[in-house]
């Protein structure tokens, strides 16, 4: 049996202030194992089939220009509950309802550039997943403790 998976993006504004290695840290000193990692430059189209539930919303178009406005940094990460566990470690999607300790809770305060998107559940990780990274993801085991995390 697989272990689970999950979709981790850090949007531009993670990427432009230096976050992505603190976020990594942040999954890998958790126990989470790391599967895909790609540094890109999104467009419309992508972030347009990755935000299609929030199409019919006002702010779409911003969101848009918000996500083409740098690089993303797509990850998917491995291990039990790791979707549930994720979404705790990114805190509240509005930042200013994220507890400390949290990733947005400490290095965010506007709900517009909230550092971060994680999947809310393992169907949204696998169609994450398949569009951010059609090639595939590595498939390793780890050599050492690997019962402790799988």
């Amino acid at each position: 049996m697989s272990a689970e998976r999950t979709y981790i993006m850090v949007k531009p504004d993670g990427v432009e202030r230096g976050l992505v290695g603190e976020i990594i840290k942040r999954f890998e000193s958790r126990g989470f194992k790391l599967a895909a990692l790609k540094f890109v430059q999104a467009d419309k189209e992508l972030l347009s089939k990755h935000y299609a539930d929030l199409a019919t919303k006002p702010f779409f178009p911003g969101l848009l220009d918000y996500m083409t406005s740098g690089p993303v940094v797509g990850m998917v990460w491995e291990g039990k509950e790791v979707v549930k566990t994720g979404r705790k470690m990114l805190g509240a999607t509005n930042p200013l309802d994220s507890a400390p300790g949290t990733i947005r809770g400490d290095y965010c305060i506007d709900v517009g550039k909230n550092l971060c998107h994680g999947s809310d559940s393992v169907e949204s990780a696998d169609k994450e997943i398949s569009l951010w990274f059609p090639e595939g993801v590595v498939g390793w085991e780890r050599k050492l403790d690997a019962q402790i995390y799988e």
